[in-house]
């Protein structure tokens, strides 16, 4: 295999439930442990549970209710910034082996790889490597981790969601043939990176349920069901990937935008979902002035509660290129009214700003009061300033009174979690 390009993916192991067993001095696999905020009642969501209680059948991203009553466990209130902190620590250990060109960090408790250089350097094969690194986040964080080695960034990630688990130094490894000899009749087949319950519904249209079955499906008809998304699918299938670790380093995005998006804690209606709607754009908003930016192209998604009918979803490109909270807030009243069915109670709503280009491209129709821009824009940015040095909730306006607010307390969180 050291031959070939050879990619580790490391993964912490119930990553926020490990850390706070760490600051309970609690073993993870001695122990019922889950991270949920209590706050939210029987129905908040299990962000993670140590591996002692998912051997009893607790999933790490299920609901407080569905943990069964004879069990006891502890319920650890989530604390993002405290697990941004251990996650630098881990990238502090990873940075002791590999330059940070070699690393892309994918997502808080996971990172890929590349050591083909390094194991000369150090005198080693891939799995030694690999044992070494993990043993020193151990030491130095306290943390158990999981690892993959293959010959390309998706056996890599296979290695290590499929194969690691079951084998006893938690290291699992793949190339290409093995991939084939061992994976291909691998079921569900959504335990595949990248594959999920949409893509295997439409798969089993066609009978197919492994990745065996993809390999062997004529591609035309793959190209006609998923589009130019095929090409992943077939390249997986045979164990392919031709994206590397440079190939991400280097990419440009060929537009950008701003998002935000929030699931509501109840039901709310038409008119209270609207409230949360403006304090969203003016989140965003601010985020367009701190940056110096500005947008002309709105897209608004609404989803309601249970799934009583589809989700509604909206775009449109305003003739005002702008940051302005008065403008952009107006296009979107209108795209919510155009969109959002009055009858049925919402639970999620997400929007976006496109086409996102530096504050010298702003652009104005012949009906816009340049002057009430410009003092609105002055007042965005001594809000900017006063929030980046006393907080987000150093000034509020009086819709983030209101009882349906959610905005103070978002303003409090990291991802929807409490920091």
């Amino acid at each position: 295999m050291e031959t070939k390009d050879v990619y580790l993916c490391i993964d912490l192991k119930s990553f926020y439930a490990s850390v706070e067993c760490v600051e309970r001095n609690l073993d993870p696999f001695q122990v019922n442990l889950v991270v949920a905020d209590p706050t939210r009642g029987s129905g908040a969501i299990t962000l993670a549970a140590t591996p002692h209680i998912k051997n009893q059948g607790v999933k790490s991203r299920g609901r407080i209710y569905e943990i069964p009553e004879d069990i006891e466990y502890v319920i650890a209130p989530p604390r993002m910034h405290l697990y941004m902190e251990y996650s630098a620590r881990v990238y502090e250990v990873l940075l002791k082996y590999i330059a940070p060109a070699d690393i892309h960090v994918y997502s808080i408790d996971e990172a890929f790889l590349y050591i083909r250089p390094y194991l000369k350097l150090y005198q080693m094969n891939a799995r030694k490597l690999a044992q070494k690194i993990m043993e020193d986040i151990y030491q130095s964080v306290k943390i158990t981790a999981t690892a993959g080695v293959g010959t390309n960034l998706f056996l890599a990630k296979v290695a290590l969601d499929i194969m690691a688990k079951h084998v006893p130094d938690n290291i699992g490894y793949l190339n290409e043939s093995m991939f084939r000899q061992k994976l291909w009749r691998h079921q569900p087949i959504t335990d595949f990176w990248m594959i999920g319950k949409g893509i295997e519904k439409r798969l089993k249209k066609y009978g197919i349920q492994d990745l065996y079955a993809i390999a062997m499906c004529p591609p035309s008809l793959l190209y006609q069901e998923f589009g130019v998304n095929a090409e992943i699918l077939i390249d997986h299938a045979w164990g392919k990937e031709p994206v590397r670790i440079q190939d991400i380093k280097a990419y440009r995005p060929k537009g950008n935008s701003i998002s935000n998006s929030q699931i509501l804690f109840e039901d709310y209606t038409y008119e209270d979902a609207f409230l949360i709607l403006k304090e969203m754009v003016d989140l965003n908003v601010l985020t367009l002035t701190e940056k110096h930016l500005v947008t002309n192209h709105i897209s608004l998604y609404i989803g309601y509660s249970k799934e009583v009918r589809k989700p509604s979803r909206g775009s449109c490109t305003i003739t005002n290129r702008t940051n302005s909270f008065k403008i952009l807030m107006e296009e979107f009243g209108l795209l919510y009214k155009r969109i959002a069915d009055v009858h049925y109670p919402i639970r999620q709503i997400g929007i976006s700003f496109g086409q996102i280009k530096p504050e010298c491209y702003e652009e104005y129709d012949l009906f816009t009061d340049f002057k009430e821009v410009k003092k609105e824009r002055d007042l965005q940015r001594t809000l900017v300033q006063i929030r980046r040095k006393y907080g987000k909730n150093a000034v509020l306006k009086g819709m983030n009174f209101l009882e349906k607010s959610t905005a103070r307390y978002r303003n409090e969180t990291i991802g929807g979690h409490k920091a």
